[in-house]
């Protein structure tokens, strides 16, 4: 099983599982009042989605509902940040999103998972964190596996699913996700 400084394990039936339950609980009461917002709504939205991950959002930031997540206190955003519709974030592991990323629709960036071995799999959550660099473009219905760094100006395919670090400047896409070719301002 994983475990390094960058490694979240958290087993089952102990101070920190019944923590993780309690945040998720909290994340769940406070996504279904944003849910509930539409468009027009930015504002209120920004507001939410602040107490959410524990910081204020720059007004700059935009997300369109609906929006799931397995906790919220571990998602940090950049400036002028969007998150298209039907997002869901799970940061136990942390998810840093720096400035100008976009997210289109049905995006999943998922932190945390469980171990391999039969006998773990119900006692143990892992998480590992995703750091998406500045001005980064994740394309509708790509999957962010936890452990991997996007690179500044990647770009991700729509349906891509990334299990590997991004290096800054490609456009990857597939499953696993795997370098198309080198982008940049031509």
């Amino acid at each position: 099983m994983p475990d390094d400084d960058r490694t979240t394990i958290i087993h089952r039936r102990t101070l920190e599982s019944a923590a993780m339950l309690a945040n998720v609980k909290r994340a769940m009461a406070i996504t279904a009042k944003l849910n509930r917002l539409t468009f027009d709504d930015a504002d209120e939205i920004r507001a939410l989605f602040s107490e959410l991950i524990g910081k204020t959002v720059d007004e700059s930031f935009l997300l369109i509902p609906p929006f799931y997540t397995a906790g919220g206190n571990e998602i940090r955003v950049g400036r002028n940040v969007f998150v298209n519709q039907n997002c869901t974030f799970y940061d136990l592991g942390g998810l840093d999103i720096a400035d100008d990323v976009m997210i289109g629709p049905n995006v999943s960036i998922i932190t945390a998972g469980h171990p391999l071995e039969p006998s773990q799999r119900r006692s143990t959550t892992i998480g590992k964190p995703i750091v998406i660099e500045k001005n980064v473009w994740i394309a509708a219905g790509a999957i962010i596996i936890g452990g991997v760094t996007i690179g500044e100006n990647s770009v991700i395919a729509a349906g891509s699913v990334v299990t590997k670090d991004v290096p800054p400047n490609t456009f990857v896409g597939g499953n696993p996700a795997r370098v198309i070719r080198s982008i940049g301002d031509s």
